[in-house]
């Protein structure tokens, strides 16, 4: 995928990150309701993506499986592919029917649309409360200051955004460092060979929807080093 490959401006950077922090900080997260932990699981589908996603329609399934114990999940899918095309699934709380609809979707080339992403994530959690947006991808092709506003009203709604980022652009990794933080959320890179990485990350974000931060440091004592540093993020 074509990635932006242009200077990082100051007013792009961490001048407006601190005052979003503090006032997300401020403010409380709205209460539980209670029940099913409920995960937007959000990946870029465009034509570079197609091994990564290959490798999660296999994942999500152990992502369900990691949270039988606490209380269950419920994911719905959103992706983004081609010219201007961005879809979510309707929520699903089981394996088999999101592999059904992953294994539908073919990537295509196009633009990131992160944008559209964090913008629906905000839609949703309005509705109902979310506990986490988890986004894979390895591309940032929009302005960092856009995202990083929806990333603070997404905060406020109390939805912690985990953005994982695949290969090491220093764009992207602004952008989704930005957004995580602002959101109270992580920021991790993974290596496109690694699929058990992958597959650590996932199921750490899908236990901490399901049972919160306690269950997260539960899981992380027998997951090992890597889950440390996304629970050493979280606020």
């Amino acid at each position: 995928m074509t990635q932006k490959n242009r200077p990082i401006t100051p007013k792009e950077g961490t001048d407006g990150v601190a005052a979003f922090l503090d006032k997300v900080a401020r403010t409380p997260a709205p209460a539980s309701d209670g029940g099913t932990g409920r995960l937007i699981f959000a990946m870029d589908a465009t034509m570079s993506r197609q091994p990564t996603w290959d490798r999660a329609i296999h994942i999500q399934s152990e992502m369900f499986a990691a949270t039988d114990d606490i209380g269950g999940l419920a994911m719905q899918l959103v992706f983004f592919r081609g010219f201007g095309e961005c879809k979510a699934s309707r929520w699903m709380s089981s394996a088999e029917p999101l592999a059904r609809a992953m294994q539908k979707v073919h990537c295509m080339g196009g633009f990131t649309q992160i944008e559209r992403v964090l913008k629906h994530a905000i839609k949703e959690a309005r509705k109902r409360k979310i506990a986490a947006l988890v986004y894979v991808g390895d591309a940032c092709e929009e302005g960092i200051d856009p995202l990083c506003g929806l990333a603070g009203e997404l905060g406020l709604l109390g939805v912690k955004a985990f953005m994982f980022q695949e290969g090491a652009n220093a764009f992207t990794h602004q952008a989704y460092e930005s957004i995580a933080q602002l959101t109270g959320g992580a920021y991790c890179r993974f290596d496109a060979s690694s699929a058990q990485q992958l597959r650590d990350l996932l199921k750490a974000v899908a236990v901490y929807a399901a049972g919160g931060r306690k269950a997260l440091e539960s899981y992380g004592r027998s997951a090992g080093s890597g889950i440390a540093g996304l629970i050493e993020q979280l606020r």
